[in-house]
């Protein structure tokens, strides 16, 4: 075919295991005069739209076999699909077969399938589809003289095109790439549920959906987009509703996340408030107003243009109170109470969204770009195991010590390395992230604390990482700080637990590092 000449649509087959729209398409198709051949479900949908079709087994003059295994597997199907209009049209005609020039097919629902509560093997192997793939790879190899059609969305522009006769090659290969991109996702998620025993297998299959193409990216002169799973867990930033303000940037949704993960993982009501990466401000209190107003307090300078995460329905109440307080970026929750928009519309370049409730899940691997490939690990899901803390000073901690030095590791955990959380009463006091020095991160800890005018003394301190030397210890003790809460590990971990004993501070080692770079 001249690349210039629209395909003009003779024959249809039509085999969808997502029947949306099917029937408006069909009557369409037909009144541009296409003849559909057609199979089980997708045959008896196109009958009962009393559009005229006629089954696969009748046209191969084959049954259908295997419980419907096999159908559509035959020379006339892949032939009329596959056949070259100006290289095989004589062997075609010798043969019976006759061209296929539209092919619409969507796959068993495979990934909706195997999330099902009943699903067992059995009920997953089945639901693996052949035959549908074959047909789509075959009229997207050949979209010089056929056009596949895989997704529902396409329908109505495909049926005008038909209509207008303006179903051109850049039409073709577009729909023809989207075919691919559409068997290669399918692909994956088999893999990915086959290997699931794999923690990394040979070859590594990701499959994302786009979400959202961005202004851009972490700069402006950077291109971006947002992609998500199929089928995102709710409570998770790709799960997200968004009802007031502009649309997301790129470092909103990656902002957003790190709240909302922080916020995650505490079991009383807690705010989080996070800018560029880092949390500045964290509180748990008996209400979310009262988590937001210490949680705020923290650093209201770093706080403007934040994001503030909550891991409770956001009410009237608080949404006032952040109006009243601050400029934010994004305010998130699980759920949200009548009259917050209306609070909320005092800011309204200000993003409201909402994730649904945090479902306890597993949150697959991490994975990381570098130069040529992507570095892959478990998350770090681990923060706290009470069994495996040793107090390692002379003094041990009082309750509220504990309970506050529990509070502050929780934050550390999603602070930048190195990281050092001062913490008092269940809320930080100050935070020191990102430096190449953990005591350089202590004392901008303390420094920050001071400018808000708050007081250190008494306060406890996190480490998401060992202490080298005991210089750290030194200046926590300088500014007030009275127990640590830390991995452990250092080859000088008797020099630094001799610091601790000095200045009379208890010490609880964890066992555990949180290293976020």
């Amino acid at each position: 075919m001249n690349d210039m000449t629209p395909l003009t649509v003779r024959r249809a087959l039509i085999s969808v295991s997502d029947k949306r729209d099917l029937a408006m398409f069909v009557n369409q198709l037909h009144r541009s005069g296409v003849d559909m051949l057609s199979t089980g479900g997708t045959y008896k949908t196109i009958k009962d739209a009393d559009v005229p079709v006629t089954e696969v087994a009748q046209y191969t003059g084959f049954p259908e076999i295997m419980d419907g295994r096999v159908k559509t597997l035959h020379p006339k199907i892949h032939g009329g699909i596959l056949g070259r209009r100006s290289l095989d049209e004589e062997l075609m005609k010798d043969h019976g077969i006759e061209p296929i020039d539209l092919v619409v097919v969507n796959l068993y629902p495979f990934e909706a399938t195997i999330v099902r509560d009943d699903c067992d093997r059995e009920m997953a192997i089945e639901n693996i589809d052949i035959g549908g793939p074959a047909m789509v790879r075959s009229a997207a190899k050949n979209h010089d003289d056929v056009l596949v059609i895989v997704d529902p969305d396409d329908y109505v522009e495909v049926a005008d095109r038909i209509a207008e006769g303006t179903i051109d090659l850049s039409f073709r290969e577009q729909m023809a790439a989207k075919a691919f991109r559409h068997t290669a996702g399918y692909d994956a998620a088999i893999a990915g549920y086959m290997s699931a025993k794999e923690p990394f297998p040979e070859v590594l299959n990701l499959k994302y959906e786009l979400r959202d193409a961005m202004r851009y990216g972490e700069n402006p002169h950077q291109r971006a987009a947002f992609y998500t799973e199929k089928n995102p867990s709710p409570g998770t930033v790709a799960a997200l509703q968004q009802h007031q303000g502009k649309a997301l940037s790129y470092n909103n949704v990656a902002d957003t996340d790190a709240a909302i993960q922080c916020a995650d993982v505490f079991d009383e009501p807690a705010c989080v408030i996070v800018k560029h990466a880092n949390p500045c401000g964290v509180a748990i209190a008996d209400s979310i107003d009262k988590a937001y107003a210490s949680a705020f307090a923290t650093d209201p300078t770093s706080a403007f243009g934040g994001i503030i995460a909550f891991n409770r329905s956001l009410d009237r109440t608080t949404m006032a109170a952040i109006a009243a307080n601050q400029f934010a970026e994004v305010v998130v929750a699980p759920t949200m109470e009548p009259g917050v928009l209306d609070e909320a519309q005092k800011r309204k370049n200000l993003r409201v969204l909402t994730t649904g409730r945090h479902e306890t899940a597993g949150r697959g691997i991490e994975f990381k770009r570098v130069g040529g490939g992507i570095l892959v690990q478990d998350p770090d899901e681990s923060c706290l195991d009470e069994a495996g803390l040793s107090i390692v000073t002379t003094r041990a901690p009082t309750e509220v010590e504990q309970r506050d030095l529990e509070f502050a590791w929780r934050v550390a955990w999603f602070v930048k390395s190195n990281a050092i959380v001062f913490a008092h009463g269940g809320r930080t006091i100050g935070v020191g992230a990102g430096q190449m020095s953990r005591v350089i991160s202590a004392r901008i800890a303390a420094m920050k604390a001071i400018d808000e005018g708050l007081t250190v003394n008494k306060s406890v301190m996190a480490s998401d990482a060992f202490f080298p030397f005991r210089d750290g210890i030194d200046a926590a003790a300088e500014v007030g700080i009275t127990a640590v809460i830390q991995p452990g590990g250092s080859v000088r971990d008797d020099e630094v637990i001799e610091a601790a004993n000095e200045h009379g501070m208890a010490m609880v080692f964890t066992g555990v590092r949180h290293f976020r770079h």
